[in-house]
């Protein structure tokens, strides 16, 4: 899969733009709030149908305008595809594939796939662990079009189960209706628990080559699923049943799979607890790295790699190994300044959104 060109109408900084890459490594330079970030964040639009940053779409809408428009050309194994995205400070954004409008995202995941890095990134092994079920998500989505339908209908089930359990009402009258709930839920329990852990199986080996490759093997990761042990349908339902006291005083669900997890140890200690700053950040950056060889294995095409910044948080040595190991895969990088005479890229510069090839 290659990302040939990008064409944005007041986008962010971007009024016009129309920008052509090549397959190999492309690397963004210029000041900082020219419009680097904003460049990754159309390509990510594209892969997902959502944006990393923005909390409100029409932010990404020029100032001066009541219209955007991203619009990637993308190469595959077989054939070439069209996908564009609308907004609107007045409709909700439209998203055509070939010109084909899509009624729900879930029919562009696995269209384009791609992998983003930034900074931020670093929340993946330090924040909370809705960053890493979000992480896990994404990925086995852009896989696996049905986890899209299951996790959805998992949610709306917990959701419904959550509002029940609030109701004032007799016990009896809420054990009958919260019994119905269970018996759907403990379904999707199943489905959702036995993706994830094939997911972190498969991300395992992956994620430890790639972090074995830019310590210089001086450091052993290892990934591991936390979540639910339970694993047959009755044994779901008897746990719901067992912690329904406790859920009817906090007025929520406090057991299913939407307190996964994932543990990250770094030759075998807890990163998120005890590892330092550069072995969370390198950390994180090989369990990204991990998502282009799965779904590789999966889809039988390469995805794009978008890297936000990430050069300035590495040492020279991590640097140098990290651009040897995008070797092979389209890599977008985003940077102040790129020194590294020996390494084939395309190099493009971006000025107050406006762009040229150095």
């Amino acid at each position: 899969m290659e990302l040939e060109k990008i064409e944005l109408y007041n986008f962010r900084n971007y009024k016009s733009a129309s920008i052509s890459f090549d397959s190999g490594l492309n690397v963004v330079c210029g000041e900082n709030a020219q419009g680097k970030t904003n460049l990754l964040e159309a390509i990510y639009f594209c892969v997902v149908g959502k944006s990393f940053r923005a909390t409100r779409e029409r932010e990404v809408i020029n100032m001066q305008s009541d219209i955007a428009k991203i619009k990637v050309f993308i190469k595959k194994n077989v054939g070439k595809s069209i996908i564009e995205i609308i907004f609107s400070r007045k409709e909700k954004k439209t998203v055509k594939i070939d010109g084909i409008p899509i009624k729900r995202l879930s029919g562009l995941l696995g269209e384009f796939n791609g992998v983003f890095f930034a900074p931020d990134e670093l929340k993946l092994i330090k924040e909370s662990p809705e960053d890493r079920r979000r992480f896990m998500d994404i990925d086995i989505s852009q896989t696996t079009k049905q986890y899209v339908y299951i996790l959805s209908r998992y949610n709306e089930i917990l959701a419904n189960r959550n509002k029940q359990l609030k109701q004032n009402i007799s016990r009896h009258d809420l054990e009958n209706i919260i019994s119905i709930w269970d018996e759907q839920l403990a379904d999707y329990v199943q489905k959702i628990k036995k993706y994830r852990q094939n997911f972190v199986i498969s991300l395992l080996p992956y994620a430890k080559k790639a972090h074995e490759f830019i310590t210089d093997g001086k450091e052993d990761l290892h990934v591991e699923y936390v979540g639910i042990k339970e694993d047959t349908k009755e044994e779901i339902i008897n746990k719901l049943k067992t912690n329904l006291e406790k859920d009817i005083t906090l007025g929520y669900t406090t057991y299913g799979v939407h307190r996964d997890d994932i543990k990250v140890t770094i030759n075998d200690i807890d990163v998120r607890s005890y590892g330092s700053q550069g072995q969370q950040r390198t950390a994180a950056l090989s369990l990204k790295l991990a998502e282009l060889s799965i779904i590789e294995e999966i889809t039988h095409t390469r995805p794009v790699l978008l890297l936000d910044d990430v050069l300035s948080e590495l040492d020279d040595s991590r640097k140098k190994r990290l651009l040897e190991y995008c070797q092979g895969t389209q890599t977008f990088i985003t940077c102040t300044a790129f020194n590294y005479p020996d390494i084939k890229c395309n190099k493009i510069e971006i000025k107050n959104g406006e762009w040229s090839k150095i």
